[in-house]
């Protein structure tokens, strides 16, 4: 889908990196799954309350998709500030119930020693906005699909992203973005290979 207003940044992430920015009240942002198969985990913030971040329960709760994020999905605050809209979704299925991995959850799971990892990676970005540990919520995970099955087991099987699949987002608040491009290599969320992605913010068409 063609992007209509102009665009105020195009940025390549690279495999492993981090990202934040924010974005007024009408724009916009896309997320590109480059290569495809790319975790890409997303966390957001009112601006003008920090404390008033992402609320993974109450967005599953009062969107239709329930679990799964998809067009039309309205991301929630814990105040229930309308935060996010995804207006366009090539991929669906997005995930908000497997959280981000952290170099504690590599190590008790894998036996692995230090590794990159998307808790680090939100922590690095949210210091630059005066943030820290606290401030940390359940993430989304877009391009990422986790199932429930009957027994209420998790499948963090491979992302069902194609290479150039993407999500847009439309900001209904004064919002701060943070993503984390997933490191991961211990699972098949990333194929094993993490990739870069790209995030493209935009303005408002104008109305003259």
């Amino acid at each position: 889908m063609k992007i209509s207003g102009r665009v105020i940044e195009d940025t390549v992430v690279p495999a492993r990196g981090s990202w934040s920015r924010i974005l007024d009240h009408g724009q916009s942002m896309r997320i590109v799954d480059i290569e495809g198969r790319q975790a890409v985990d997303f966390l957001c913030y009112n601006t003008h309350d920090f404390a008033d971040r992402y609320a993974a329960a109450d967005t599953m709760k009062i969107n239709p998709g329930g679990i799964f994020l998809t067009t039309g999905t309205v991301l929630y605050s814990v105040w229930l500030t309308p935060l996010f809209t995804i207006v366009a979704d090539t991929c669906g299925f997005h995930d908000t119930i497997g959280g981000c991995c952290s170099a504690a959850l590599n190590a008790l799971r894998y036996k692995v020693g230090y590794q990159p990892n998307c808790r680090d990676n939100f922590l690095t970005e949210l210091k630059k906005h005066g943030m820290g540990p606290k401030d940390m919520a359940a993430n989304i995970n877009f391009f990422m699909y986790v199932p429930v099955g009957p027994k209420g087991d998790m499948d963090m099987g491979p992302s069902i992203s194609k290479p150039g699949d993407y999500v847009d987002l439309r900001a209904e608040s004064d919002v701060l973005a943070v993503i984390s491009n997933c490191p991961q290599i211990n699972n098949p969320v990333n194929d094993y290979n993490p990739t870069p992605i790209q995030v493209i913010v935009w303005d408002p068409p104008t109305t003259e």
